[in-house]
């Protein structure tokens, strides 16, 4: 998936989750297309930003700041595509929706919310 996001939405979605992960909190992908004001297909350019930002930490072999964004269903977990992504990444593997992928979701938020990432991107 390409990503087509402009600068100002990619810096934004980076200020969205340094202040989430500050105040410890998740963010839904709902409240993330509304605070970014992202253009439609919006879904899909978050994805692909959450996927591109995935691979950059996996790459600088930081914690997934992408692990911040949840559903607003009742499982609290992020969408399939994400366990997806980081499987093809190699830091998951197993269903996007069993209790190892819950385990593990919750594991790498703690690990975003310990870690300090550098301000640049």
């Amino acid at each position: 998936m390409s990503l087509r996001i402009s600068r100002q939405h990619w810096q934004a979605l980076l200020n969205e989750l340094e202040d989430a992960r500050r105040q410890r909190h998740l963010l839904t992908y709902r409240a993330l297309i509304e605070r970014l004001q992202l253009p439609s297909p919006a879904m899909q350019t978050l994805t692909a930003a959450l996927e591109h930002l995935a691979a950059l930490d996996a790459r600088a072999e930081r914690p997934l700041r992408s692990s911040l964004v949840i559903s607003q269903g009742a499982s609290r977990l992020p969408r399939t595509g994400f366990f997806e992504c980081v499987e093809r990444l190699g830091r998951f593997s197993g269903p996007p929706d069993g209790t190892a992928a819950a385990s593990w979701h919750a594991a790498e938020v703690v690990r975003v919310f310990e870690f300090s990432y550098p301000t640049e991107q």
